[in-house]
């Protein structure tokens, strides 16, 4: 079933902080109910608390219906991102919900790192990079904090745990796009990186 943005946005982040709401026991009520979250997708969950990223876990691949794969990545941004401690009940009035549904990823070919970095889109791709066994991805609104394409794939090497002198021959990379939903601000300050 398709829905418009102005519809399924607001269903896709009442399902994120229902799932966060009751993993830390803040609320128990039943999770959003409708056939647009029955469809298989694929989603990433950020969170932010006053404008800092707090959480971000999501899904590269549509292996789930689209509600069951929101909740599950918005308990696991709330519980698992390993860069933070888990999120507790009394954090939910700062933690601000944003959810991206992405496309498939796409692979990019390319012959030298040059080639790569004029066929990257700032503002528009998502990139999941991959090389020697390790992977990282940045969701598309990381441009805002790293609109330079040089500067974006070299963090995107240190994410992935990688020397920043691994040449775009050795890499694998692939492009997504997002269609995304944020709750409305909760308080001001710069973001970090997802």
């Amino acid at each position: 079933m398709t829905m418009s943005d102005t519809e399924l946005g607001p269903l896709l982040l009442a399902t994120a902080r229902g799932a966060i709401e009751r993993h830390v026991g803040a609320r128990d009520a039943q999770a959003p109910e409708h056939p647009a979250l029955l469809e298989p997708g694929a989603s990433f969950v950020t969170l932010t608390c006053d404008g800092e990223l707090r959480g971000c876990i999501g899904s590269l691949e549509a292996r789930r219906p689209l509600g069951e794969d929101v909740a599950a990545n918005a308990i696991a941004a709330a519980s698992r991102d390993l860069r933070f401690s888990p999120v507790e009940r009394n954090e939910l009035e700062h933690i601000r919900v944003e959810v991206s549904v992405l496309t498939r990823p796409r692979l990019l070919q390319f012959a030298d790192e040059r080639e790569l970095l004029q066929s990257l889109r700032p503002g528009v791709d998502g990139v999941l990079l991959s090389a020697h066994g390790r992977s990282a991805t940045f969701l598309p609104q990381v441009w805002e904090q790293l609109p330079d394409p040089r500067m974006f794939l070299g963090a995107l090497k240190r994410k992935a745990g990688l020397e920043p002198g691994v040449a775009a021959t050795e890499m694998t990379i692939a492009t997504y796009q997002v269609r995304k939903w944020k709750e409305a601000e909760r308080s001001t300050a710069s973001g970090s990186l997802r």
